[in-house]
C-alpha cells in the first residue's frame, strides 16, 4: 500500500509537467543562440532568442543592437549563430523516471531497516536473540543455528531462504577475515 500512495502521489504531482502527445511545440524548446566577440569598443556578448530557423541570424536575434550604421554589417559578420532544438517531453520523462527509481530505493531502505527486522524476529521467536558481530566472544559463530531454523521454516517462499542463507554464510566469511585479520595483528605485535 505504501507503493500505491508513493506512486499515486508522484503522479498527482508530475502529471501536469508532461505535455500531451497532440501538443505543438513549446516556444523554450527552440532557439537561436548568438555568440558576438568584442568589436571596437562595445564588450563580447551572447544573445538568445526563440525564433525559428530562417530567422537564426544577427539581425533577428542580436536586439538590442550594439551598433549604428554602417558597422551593423560588419558586427553581425562576426557573430556566429547556431540554431537549437531540444526536447522538454523526454527531458521531463527521464526526470519521472530518475525520482521513480529513487523513490523505488527509498522505500527498499524502509524495509531494510523497519520491516525486515520485525519479520526475523517473529521468525525466529521472541526468545532467541540475533546476535551483532561486536558481542561475539571467542570461536562462537553468530546465527549458527540459524541454517537449522531456516530449514524448518517450510512457510518460506524458496527465493528467501536462498537470500537468508547466503546472507549467513556472508556473515561467516566476514567473521572469519576479522578472526584473521586479529590473529596477523597479535603475531606481528
Amino acid at each position: 500500500s505504501l507503493i500505491f500512495e508513493f506512486f499515486g502521489l508522484l503522479s498527482v504531482i508530475l502529471c501536469p509537467l508532461i505535455r500531451s502527445p497532440g501538443s505543438t511545440g513549446n516556444s523554450e524548446d527552440i532557439r537561436c543562440k548568438c555568440i558576438c566577440p568584442p568589436y571596437k569598443e562595445v564588450e563580447g556578448h551572447i544573445y538568445k532568442q526563440n525564433v525559428s530557423l530562417k530567422d537564426c541570424n544577427c539581425l533577428h536575434v542580436v536586439e538590442p543592437m550594439p551598433v549604428e550604421g554602417k558597422d551593423v554589417e560588419a558586427y553581425c559578420l562576426r557573430c556566429e549563430c547556431k540554431y537549437e532544438e531540444r526536447s522538454s517531453g523526454t527531458i521531463k520523462f527521464t526526470i519521472i523516471l530518475y525520482l521513480s527509481i529513487l523513490g523505488l530505493l527509498l522505500l527498499y531502505m524502509v524495509y531494510l531497516t523497519l520491516l525486515e527486522p520485525m519479520l526475523k524476529r517473529r521468525l525466529f521467536g521472541h526468545s532467541q536473540l540475533i546476535q551483532s558481530d561486536d558481542d561475539v566472544v571467542g570461536d562462537q559463530q553468530p546465527f549458527s543455528n540459524a541454517h537449522s531454523v531456516l530449514s524448518r521454516s517450510h512457510s518460506r517462499p524458496n527465493m528467501l531462504n536462498k537470500v537468508e542463507h547466503a546472507q549467513q554464510r556472508w556473515r561467516r566469511q566476514v567473521q572469519e577475515q576479522r578472526k584473521s585479520v586479529f590473529d596477523r595483528h597479535v603475531v606481528l605485535s
